[in-house]
């Protein structure tokens, strides 16, 4: 008989394999200070690209003052047990109250967590007969969900609208050959990695000739996407059209805990049979007061977003002057591409933070395939016109220093802790 831990031990995983080169700082890294564009990494002054702070609502006075009330007053203790047994609150249910209203929905549920909230939403919509539908780029909380999911499920193309008619051609024959289960597309309404929207348009339009239900994941369009910041359906037009709405607090509120908003009656299924709200503890009070004050700054401070828009516009029009590819990215969120293997990434990678101050985070094999790289860079609405500069600066110096081969080395720098 195999011991677990000793096979777990002779393969650490395709990133685990650099953890005595890499932890403390190309992993697992310690960013110090207040939250912020500017803070400390290893004790050195730093322009940060890496942090969900969309809004920049994570120091924002009013915010930091209902925080501070809220556990003066409560404590994070309150309210003790799941809400379906004793953590259940008025301010539990005012804050589901006015996202609904926010996203045009007759009702929402609050979630602790936006990936375990998204893993337990699948497994309570779909039974072994029904069918999902989704987005090869989607998150891997979705993934996750489907992975888990007893019945098929069929994966279309990222945004390849022809694609996912095919899929919905299979998964309608196979639910009319079983004679049970219905049809679940799931989709995101803005792409964390490259940036660009779902189309969610377009997936609509299906539904005058398929039968299916449609869930969105709009992480990183609520609060940045939209006329009101109501998110990606808002912003394209369809948001009538969304069946299930998510979002979490994590990206633009800056916060913990997620929602779905949706039909009364299907939230209401949802709220007596979603496992990871039933058996978890509720979210503290403390953190329902503070997305409370977080979400009325969303709605009524419209300066926030049009200043986030604002950087993020003149980051990436100074990207793409300076010949950066940035993908399709039709939101705040900032992919640049460049080619080159793990090694030189984190070589490139030290010298931007030691030698220009720039902290920001890489996405390499195996996440994406061997030979590339992408930097993501997080605009949000507090930094400044010269952390745009400055960035702008750093990164085509570095980059001529890849194409040259400056950063070709036989394997990742050693800058674990010590």
């Amino acid at each position: 008989m195999a011991d677990i831990f000793e096979r777990l031990l002779k393969n650490q995983g395709p990133i685990g394999q650099h953890r005595e080169r890499a932890h403390g700082y190309f992993a697992f890294p310690k960013l110090e200070g207040e939250i912020g564009s500017r803070m400390k990494f290893r004790g050195k002054d730093m322009i940060v690209w890496s942090l969900n702070n969309y809004l920049g609502l994570a120091n924002h006075p009013e915010v930091r003052k209902a925080d501070t009330e809220g556990a003066a007053q409560y404590g994070l203790a309150l309210p003790m047990g799941a809400r379906m047994m004793s953590g259940n609150s008025n301010n539990h249910e005012l804050l589901e109250k006015k996202l609904a209203e926010f996203e045009s929905k007759e009702d929402a549920i609050l979630l602790n967590f936006g990936y375990q909230g998204m893993v337990s939403l699948i497994d309570v919509l779909c039974s072994r007969h029904d069918i999902i539908v989704y987005d090869a780029e989607s998150h891997a909380c979705i993934i996750d969900g489907v992975r888990l999911h007893p019945g098929h499920r069929y994966v279309f193309k990222h945004n390849d609208m022809e694609d996912l008619e095919k899929q919905l051609q299979r998964a309608t024959a196979l639910i009319e050959k079983q004679k049970a289960g219905g049809i679940l597309v799931i989709t995101e309404g803005v792409f964390g990695m490259a940036g660009d929207q779902g189309k969610l348009k377009e997936i609509a339009a299906f539904k005058k000739k398929y039968e299916f239900r449609l869930l969105v994941d709009d992480a990183h369009g609520f609060g940045t996407m939209g006329k009101t910041g109501a998110g990606a359906g808002e912003e394209q037009g369809v948001q009538d059209e969304i069946d299930l709405y998510f979002s979490t607090f994590a990206k633009s509120m800056a916060s913990i805990g997620a929602f779905i908003a949706g039909p009364k009656s299907i939230i209401d299924y949802i709220r007596y049979n979603i496992r990871s709200q039933i058996f978890a503890k509720s979210l503290p009070m403390p953190l329902v007061i503070g997305n409370l004050k977080r979400l009325e700054l969303l709605m009524t401070r419209p300066e926030l977003k049009s200043k986030l828009w604002d950087v993020a516009t003149k980051l990436q029009k100074g990207l793409k002057e300076r010949g950066f590819d940035i993908g399709k990215t039709d939101s705040v969120v900032t992919p640049i591409y460049m080619k080159g293997g793990v090694e030189e990434a984190t070589a490139m990678v030290m010298d931007l933070r030691e030698n220009y101050g720039i902290f920001c985070s890489i996405v390499v094999y195996p996440v994406i395939p061997k030979g590339h790289i992408i930097y993501r860079l997080i605009p949000t609405a507090v930094h400044t016109d010269e952390d745009i500069q400055k960035t702008l600066t750093a990164f085509s110096e570095t980059k001529q220093k890849l194409d040259a081969g400056a950063y070709k080395v036989s394997a990742i720098p050693d800058m674990a802790e010590a």
